[in-house]
């Protein structure tokens, strides 16, 4: 496991800032993501819809973070998707911009932010559509908790997530600290996010997100 340096106060500090512009940023994501198809039985309550969620689900536990590393691949293998991962910075919003709608197989790794696997909130978007045919998650709606997520990482190790919520996040009326921020202090999560809800196709935006929560359950090769 690769090891790495703790983070001067100096490097805190610009985390905590870039933290703070993504926040702010991703209220106002959605100017190039496409929609998502709603499960229509899916009940809506409040600012977030669970999606499907069945009851009494057993999820195994959170293992330790992992060391810093990059994200190479991320599969999700109840979709049979297999997708390259590329680093993202912030469009002229503020928000992450994702991979350009030319690469609709591409999944893009916000990497000013926390390492897939490290201690903290990694985020990951993708393309519901491209002009011409599904993209990569256009089915991301569909996962139930206790599915797996697999980051395959540059250091050897594939980083496994385990979903633990489906939601259907209202961009009217969210809190994007709670949405996108850790759940739990300590432990390594993952954010998978996509374009849901009814198109504005004058701007490209939509009224809502399709946000997959998963943790850190376990470590393979």
């Amino acid at each position: 496991m690769a090891g790495h340096e703790r983070p001067s106060h100096g490097g805190r500090l610009l985390m905590g800032v870039a933290w703070a512009v993504l926040l702010l940023g991703l209220w106002l994501w959605g100017r190039e993501v496409t929609a998502v198809p709603l499960n229509p039985s899916a009940p809506v309550s409040g600012d977030v819809a669970a999606v499907g969620r069945p009851q009494r689900v057993q999820l195994p536990p959170a293992i330790r973070p992992l060391g810093d590393a990059l994200p190479q691949r991320l599969d999700l293998p109840g979709l049979g998707v297999r997708a390259p991962v590329v680093a993202r910075g912030l469009d002229p919003k503020g928000a992450v911009d994702p991979p350009p709608h030319d690469r609709a197989g591409v999944v893009g790794w916000y990497a000013a932010g926390v390492r897939p696997g490290a201690a903290g909130s990694a985020l990951m978007v993708g393309h519901a559509d491209s002009a011409t045919r599904p993209a990569v998650f256009h089915r991301l709606g569909t996962l139930k908790p206790g599915a797996t997520v697999r980051v395959l990482r540059d250091d050897g190790k594939a980083a496994e997530f385990t979903v633990a919520d489906v939601h259907v996040v209202d961009r009217d009326r969210f809190d994007a600290r709670q949405t996108y921020g850790p759940h739990r202090s300590g432990r390594a999560e993952l954010r998978l996010i996509a374009c849901a809800g009814t198109v504005d196709r004058a701007t490209r935006g939509c009224t809502a997100d399709v946000v997959v929560s998963a943790y850190l359950t376990g470590a393979g090769l």
